[in-house]
C-alpha cells in the first residue's frame, strides 16, 4: 500500500511538472510568435515588447573561407520594420519549435522560411535565448543563420 501510494505522488509530481513545463515552452513560443507577427504588421511596438533591453542579435555570414558573425541592434531591427513601406510584406514561417525550458531560462530552435512578398527570399534556422523576467519571458540573443538551399518544406 505504501508502494503504491509513493508511487502514485511521484507520477503525480512528475505529470505536474511535465504540465508546467509544457506550459513555460507554451509561453516562449508565444513570444516568438508575437515578434513575427508584429514584424508581419509592421508593428514596431509589438516587435519591441518580445525583447529585454539589452537583447542582441547576430547572422552567420556564410563565406567559403569561413563564415563571420554580424551584429545589430535590436533598437535598429526595430526602426527597419517600422519603416517598411506598407506595400512590402515580410513574412518569416517558422518551421518549428524545439524548445528547451530549465527554470527562468530556455532556448529555442526554429527553422524557418522568408518570404518577400510572398516570394521565397532565404531559409535558415533561428536560435533564441529567453529569460523569465518580472514583465514575462523576453528575448536577450538571437542568432540566425541565412541561406537559399537546402530548405527544409
Amino acid at each position: 500500500m505504501k508502494k503504491t501510494v509513493l508511487l502514485s505522488g511521484l507520477l503525480g509530481l512528475f505529470l505536474s511538472f511535465n504540465a508546467f513545463s509544457q506550459q513555460e515552452e507554451k509561453q516562449v513560443e508565444e513570444v516568438i510568435r508575437s515578434l513575427f507577427d508584429g514584424m508581419r504588421e509592421k508593428d514596431a511596438d509589438q516587435v519591441a515588447a518580445a525583447f529585454s533591453p539589452e537583447a542582441m542579435m547576430q547572422t552567420v555570414i556564410f563565406k567559403p573561407e569561413g563564415s563571420e558573425v554580424g551584429s545589430n541592434a535590436v533598437a535598429d531591427f526595430v526602426k527597419r520594420i517600422a519603416s517598411t513601406p506598407a506595400e512590402t510584406n515580410l513574412d518569416e514561417r517558422i518551421l518549428d519549435y524545439q524548445i528547451k525550458v530549465d527554470g527562468t531560462m530556455a532556448s529555442a530552435w526554429t527553422p524557418y522560411r522568408f518570404y518577400v512578398n510572398g516570394n521565397f527570399s532565404h531559409c535558415g534556422v533561428n536560435s533564441f535565448q529567453l529569460v523569465k523576467m518580472a514583465e514575462g519571458w523576453k528575448i536577450v540573443y538571437i542568432i540566425d543563420t541565412r541561406r537559399k538551399e537546402p530548405c527544409e518544406e
